[in-house]
């Protein structure tokens, strides 16, 4: 079919043009198109910036080359033997001439040999590769927290890349992004920002550049940088159905790896600070509950006994609206600020308690693991309307002990909740301990009836919900026939 499609082809064009030229006798001599200007037109001065874009950044994205022990064992003596294997490639940028090198920590995990390759000289070789130089690089240090490592080379003059300001990266900005994807040397692939401020894991103080410029397996530690050439953030993963790109790449943004990579070479190691509280973020569904004018801020859904919150009398249900004198916007930028404090550190929270503004001092703590951190969730499975779907029961001291609940919590036990219904839209399940409906304490089940048929047809309800060790305000939205669970 594509054959005689294409032999098709030329007879179809051969008939047309005749026609052309037909008409064109009849009508008089044929004008003659004019031929480009050489004036730079938009397109084309848009081509030769990138050009001379990618030749600027290029020669300061390396290639790192890992390698790590596996272990074999002989099936009949059950000796164990260590050999050397290589275990990936993935991407570095130099940030300082005298050899300093920004990658992923996970890039680099558990190696014990790093080997880095430089095309400064950008020289084509047989077979399509690129004259490279080779370097044994050390590990300066690595924070897992934030995915950043920093590794140090033996070399001067390196062309090396200035970091931007992330924070005054925008929307819609064009972004371009360099490394080695699928083993492939040199590469560079253009997109826009997509989205800022992306908080998409809870457990660590990270908020992440998006792109949808192409970022596959390989591009790990490599440079997305603006129209200037600038480092705004390190490309770090993608979320993809197959493993391969599909739309969504993720970057550290520039100013979370300066203050990583700062601690490294002052210490050779990062200390987190951290508060001990669970948050949300201020939304429009919930500012009313809280009195709150402007939908910004973090909420404060969970103490942690004997943290530098419960110490400097923060409660649930505050929102903290400035630290410092400046305005916090949502839960993860609060999470990042703090987290980038060194320990020890006095700092002031504007805080909104029962609509009315007051200020607490607090000393910075020292983030120490999963059971020192200061989470927060963006409240997105809470904009779900319909009926509330669950059933609840008494948390009485046998209650209690089988489902695990610890002493300091206190509430009413899920026991059901019906499949899509609002209740399970929200992301409450079996077993989650409902502290609070409409910032009253729950505190037993036919108490807790009462507050939700209390509740105004058609209006929302917030709960403040206890799940797995993490307590969360969700809003709800009930039917308009006022039928709730």
């Amino acid at each position: 079919m594509r054959r005689s499609l294409a032999a098709g082809f030329p007879v179809f064009c051969v008939m047309v043009l005749g026609a052309v030229f037909a008409a064109a006798q009849v009508s008089g001599p044929v004008e003659q198109v004019a031929a480009p200007s050489p004036v730079r037109h938009g397109l084309l001065a848009l081509d030769e910036d990138l050009q001379v874009l990618a030749e600027h950044v290029g020669p300061a994205v390396v290639t790192i080359e890992v390698s790590g022990l596996t272990t074999v064992q002989d099936p009949n003596t059950r000796q164990t033997t260590y050999i050397a294997q290589e275990q990936g490639v993935g991407s570095g940028i130099v940030v300082d001439p005298a050899g300093y090198i920004l990658t992923n920590a996970h890039v680099v995990e558990h190696a014990t040999s790093v080997s880095v390759l430089v095309f400064r000289h950008r020289n084509r070789l047989p077979g399509g590769r690129e004259d490279a130089q080779r370097f044994v690089a050390r590990i300066v240090g690595r924070d897992t927290l934030t995915d950043i490592a920093l590794l140090k080379v033996e070399a001067t003059d390196l062309p090396a890349l200035q970091l931007a300001d992330s924070d005054q990266v925008h929307v819609g900005q064009l972004a371009l992004a360099f490394g080695s994807p699928l083993g492939l040397e040199n590469t560079v692939t253009m997109g826009v920002v997509s989205a800022t401020q992306r908080q998409l894991n809870t457990s660590t103080p990270v908020v992440y550049l998006q792109t949808d410029a192409a970022i596959n397996p390989g591009n790990s530690g490599g440079p997305l940088v603006n129209a200037h050439g600038e480092l705004v953030g390190i490309n770090t993963f993608i979320i993809s159905s197959n493993g391969s790109f599909a739309g969504a790449g993720f970057a550290i943004p520039s100013q979370i790896v300066r203050a990583t990579a700062e601690q490294i070479i002052q210490h050779g190691k990062v200390e987190h600070g951290y508060l001990g509280i669970g948050m949300n973020d201020v939304t429009p569904d919930n500012a009313h509950f809280f009195n709150l004018q402007d939908a910004s801020g973090a909420i404060v859904s969970q103490v942690t006994p004997d943290s530098p919150a419960s110490r400097g009398g923060l409660r649930t249900g505050d929102v903290i609206s400035e630290i410092n004198g400046n305005k916090v916007l949502n839960g993860g930028a609060l999470q990042v600020t703090v987290s980038e404090m060194t320990p020890g550190t006095k700092i002031a929270l504007g805080v909104i308690r029962d609509g009315k503004p007051i200020t607490l001092n607090l000393t910075v703590g020292q983030f120490h693991g999963n059971s020192e951190e200061a989470s927060s969730d963006d409240g997105q499975d809470s904009l779900h309307s319909g009926k509330l779907g669950l059933a609840v029961t008494d948390l009485t001291p046998e209650v209690r002990q089988q489902a695990n609940v610890p002493d300091q919590v206190h509430g009413v036990l899920v026991q059901n909740v019906r499949p899509g219904s609002p209740a399970d839209e929200a992301g409450i399940q079996p077993g989650d301990i409902i502290a609070e409906v409409n910032r009253k304490p729950a505190e037993s089940a036919s108490q807790f009836a009462n507050e939700v048929h209390q509740n105004p047809a058609g209006k929302e309800l917030l709960l403040l919900v206890w799940s797995r060790g993490n307590a969360s305000y969700r809003t709800i939205h009930t039917d308009q026939d006022g039928q709730n669970g």
